[in-house]
């Protein structure tokens, strides 16, 4: 059985000092920063997969432990395995155990805390929430946190639901996250906004009607990309 332990040497044994020095002015670790503290051993994230998939079958508990290393790689590692486990999985109970172990890392600190580690995990994760009849309460629950990583994931489990036809909560996150300070949220709400456009384009529009003036111009703008140049022009001048 693979351990925590060993996927961890693998990785080290994968370690680019001039890559990582590269990736902790990427991911803004300096203090200050969004990702400050953050270390890095630094491996790509195609070569960061391949090791996942290579110990997919993991243990919960050495993901746990995986989870908990200070090289953000690692993590992303445990996250990787996580995603893959649950899209395999048939079984509801395993899918809601495995779905839960993911919140408490996001909820835990320190794990899940840069937007690629979420943006890799939670588009995934979200499905669980499809056949929940109380997926809003849960959403706005963790969109209420008030760590920055916590929201972000709020916002991005609904590109699950966007998927499976329901824009509603999205929507719903969207007006709650307007008068955010943080522009990380304003790029992942006007992400989310532009995939629920793709699937109903008239609920898009009603939101941009209702809530143009309010919207950080970071969020417009993402939220419009796939709209017709006039049409966009149009939204950015009201």
């Amino acid at each position: 059985m693979s351990s925590a332990a060993i996927v961890t040497r693998k990785m080290q044994g994968l370690a680019n000092k001039k890559l990582a020095s590269a990736q902790q002015g990427f991911y803004q670790t300096q203090p200050g920063g969004y990702g400050a503290g953050d270390k890095f051993l630094g491996i790509s994230v195609p070569h960061s997969r391949k090791v996942a998939k290579e110990y997919k079958e993991l243990s919960l508990s050495e993901i746990k432990r995986l989870s908990t290393s200070p090289f953000h790689e690692i993590r992303f590692v445990a996250l990787a395995i996580l995603v893959i486990q649950f899209r395999a999985a048939k079984d509801q109970r395993v899918r809601k155990r495995l779905y839960e172990t993911y919140i408490s890392m996001v909820k835990g600190g320190g794990i899940v805390n840069n937007w690629d580690l979420v943006d890799a995990s939670a588009p995934y994760l979200g499905e669980y929430l499809i056949d929940q009849p109380d997926r809003v309460k849960i959403l706005m629950k963790l969109a209420k946190n008030k760590d920055l990583w916590v929201q972000r994931v709020a916002i991005i489990l609904t590109f699950a639901l966007i998927r499976a036809g329901n824009n509603k909560p999205t929507l719903i996150l969207a007006k709650e996250f307007l008068n955010h300070p943080h522009d990380l949220i304003h790029k992942a709400t006007g992400w989310m906004l532009r995939e629920a456009g793709k699937r109903d384009l008239v609920a898009l529009r009603g939101f941009l009607k209702q809530h143009v003036h309010q919207m950080p111009r970071t969020m417009l703008r993402y939220s419009i990309e796939q709209l017709p140049k006039s049409e966009r022009k149009r939204w950015l001048l009201k």
